[in-house]
């Protein structure tokens, strides 16, 4: 444990004074392995997010890394499908914080971290296509809060941990991972809000 936490603090040296990407695997026996290139199974690294000034409430920074590139398919998507544009970039910047070539250890793919199945289902054609990422990413989860009669927090944690962990459970599963992760998604998506409330004033 102690060599783990030591190789993650060199990682986040590393990674803070250096523009390349930085690659984590974790294995059967939680031992975390980095490289400095993309490996079956290993995940793109990201060190934590700088602090800026503080909300109201002390708990959300307000600079934070982002990207405006993929913006105008975002915006495109999020029309089509009905669903909220705030709710897109939050998803895509907790699922790969906005790089469209990365790889989870389960084998999820691409900016809105894909499954292969879940490609299949809404006929991504390439995964590595941000366009055709961002449309099958957004239309599932038009189809997961459909699901979930508009339990936002039940539809994330089922684009996270799977639909049949959240029916097992009946709402989000126990696991540390992804109630995790729904808390920074829903965190993300009020940021992005609050950008566009102000960007309109």
């Amino acid at each position: 444990m102690a060599l783990a936490a030591a190789a993650l603090g060199l990682c986040l040296t590393v990674g803070r004074s250096q523009a390349d990407p930085v690659y984590f695997y974790r294995d059967a026996e939680g031992v975390i392995h980095f490289r400095n290139a993309p490996g079956p199974g290993f995940s793109t690294f990201a060190p934590p997010e700088p602090l800026g000034s503080l909300d109201d409430d002390g708990a959300i920074p307000r600079r934070y890394p982002d990207s405006g590139r993929y913006d105008a398919e975002i915006s495109e998507y999020a029309a089509v499908f009905g669903v909220e544009r705030a709710l897109v970039k939050a998803v895509i910047r907790a699922e790969s914080g906005f790089n469209r070539l990365a790889v989870s250890n389960k084998g999820a793919r691409g900016l809105m971290q894909l499954m292969p199945a879940t490609a299949r289902l809404h006929e991504v054609a390439n995964v590595w296509n941000p366009r055709d990422n961002i449309r099958g990413g957004v239309r599932h989860l038009r189809f997961l809060i459909e699901r979930y009669r508009g339990n936002l927090p039940w539809a994330l944690a089922a684009y996270n941990a799977g639909m049949d962990r959240v029916t097992q459970y009946r709402g989000i599963p126990p696991f540390e991972e992804t109630r995790t992760y729904v808390a920074r998604v829903l965190r993300f998506r009020r940021q992005y809000l609050r950008d566009e409330r102000l960007a309109v004033r």
